[in-house]
């Protein structure tokens, strides 16, 4: 079938795969810490539990919906359609305002890399203004359009990803002896599902661009299926690869990928493997900008913000959401938080608790939609399809209930509290300045769609 010129500009299965990967997670890095918490063998077995109970129902979830609702704004359209214009309007809060903590996370870290690599580079001012480049970049990047972003996303993903490629080929063929594996510390489950569990998190922000995908309804499920295989592989296998090595859990901490390349292959693998975590930085705030930037676009269609938000260029990137948003993500680079885990799980928790509930609301009011993919099961599926999830979420948050945060000048501060305060806080917007002037008929609506 020859392709029409629109269809040129769409995301492919390929390049929303990997979009998808740097939106949920940007290659290996960030489970170090797991393996020296918990040790080789309860590392691996987390790896693989948390993706079952936590991401493939997660997957099915965004297959079905997304399937069924192709639309701009994906998960806020799903809720909004499902329980009303009050909680849609809640799913769009809690997304936008935990990605002004996230957000502000990638260009730090990947200045830190720079430095690691070009101290001169970053030094004194230098770093910020490496941080505002990144955020410039990105947002020039996302006004070429979704395709160029997808299609970017696969060239950063081979570059990023061929470090480990090296490490593991060494690892496992070259029987490199580097000492014994005992591990005296006690093994932190709670600890290591909740770190597998920010590395797995965030599969719904590929539905924001669904109007901007070649056959969504063929293509989402597809996409959540490969993501999370190559995803689960690039995990375990480097890891299975360095655990060969007999390399002792206590040498693992935050970047140490690197010092481990040194000792495998030599230093100029560990220089390349910094290069790669720059790569996953940049990668994953690209991707996440072209998702959150929707979200804006599907509010203001329904009337929560200024239509002016609606713009968008020829290529149909919406260059006033994107404009806005990256102004905000700058503002918040000078921002210093700590241990955020737990409140963007917290945070992105709650609307993903949202999402399932909309999956069952949907099943319930509309069970005549057209759904081209479905959660197995039926309605006990969908039902069944989020208990996994929340109940990790729940226990996430008992166990983490007491971290604190440095939240600029007023000191430690409780995650909890400080989480719940936000979203009471997108209750208070809606009622004062978030409703849309003018109810809009729902079943207008569903015609839009």
């Amino acid at each position: 079938m020859r392709k029409t010129p629109g269809s040129r500009r769409k995301l492919t299965i390929l390049s929303l795969a990997a979009a998808t990967y740097f939106m949920v997670s940007g290659g290996p890095y960030g489970m170090e810490d797991l393996v020296r918490d918990a040790g080789y063998k309860l590392s691996i077995v987390i790896l693989f539990v948390t993706p079952l109970i936590w991401s493939l129902p997660t997957g099915l979830m965004v297959g079905e919906l997304a399937a069924a609702l192709p639309a701009e704004g994906g998960f806020y359209v799903w809720v909004r359609r499902a329980m009303g214009p009050f909680w849609g309007f809640q799913e769009a809060w809690l997304s936008l305002v935990a990605s002004v903590f996230d957000m502000a996370l990638y260009p730090t870290l990947f200045a830190t890399y720079l430095g690691i690599l070009w101290p001169a580079a970053t030094a004194g001012r230098r770093g910020f203004m490496i941080e505002l480049a990144v955020v410039l970049a990105c947002v020039l990047w996302n006004l070429f359009g979704a395709k160029a972003v997808g299609n970017g996303s696969v060239l950063l993903g081979a570059l990023m990803l061929s470090p480990f490629v090296l490490i593991t080929a060494a690892a496992f063929f070259r029987h490199i002896k580097l000492g014994p594996t005992p591990h005296s510390g006690e093994a932190s489950l709670f600890t290591g599902i909740l770190v597998a569990m920010w590395n797995y998190m965030g599969w719904d922000n590929a539905s924001t661009v669904a109007n901007e995908v070649e056959n969504p309804q063929r293509t989402y499920p597809r996409v959540m299926l490969l993501t999370l295989a190559a995803i689960f592989a690039s995990y375990v296998i480097p890891l299975l690869a360095v655990w060969h090595l007999h390399v002792q859990p206590e040498v693992w901490s935050t970047g140490s990928w690197a010092s481990i390349a040194t000792m495998v292959v030599g230093p100029w693998l560990a220089t390349a493997l910094v290069a790669a975590a720059m790569i996953s930085e940049f990668g994953s705030f690209n991707s996440l900008v072209m998702s959150y930037s929707r979200l804006p676009v599907a509010m203001a269609e329904d009337g929560h913000l200024p239509k002016i938000f609606k713009r968008k260029l020829a290529g149909g990137a919406p260059w006033v959401a994107i404009l806005v948003l990256g102004i905000g993500w700058a503002a918040s680079l000078g921002l210093s938080f700590d241990k955020l885990i737990m409140l963007d799980i917290l945070l992105y928790g709650a609307s993903l608790v949202l999402e399932f509930l909309a999956l069952i609301f949907l099943r319930i009011r509309e069970p005549q939609l057209p759904r081209p993919f479905r959660v197995p099961g039926g309605m006990l599926g969908a039902i069944a399809v989020g208990i996994g999830p929340t109940a990790l979420l729940v226990i996430a948050l008992i166990q983490n209930r007491h971290e604190h945060l440095d939240l600029w000048k007023i000191g430690n501060v409780s995650q909890l509290s400080f989480g719940l305060a936000l979203m009471g806080l997108g209750v208070v917007y809606y009622f004062v300045a978030g409703r849309a002037p003018m109810a809009v008929n729902e079943k207008e609506a569903s015609k839009m769609i």
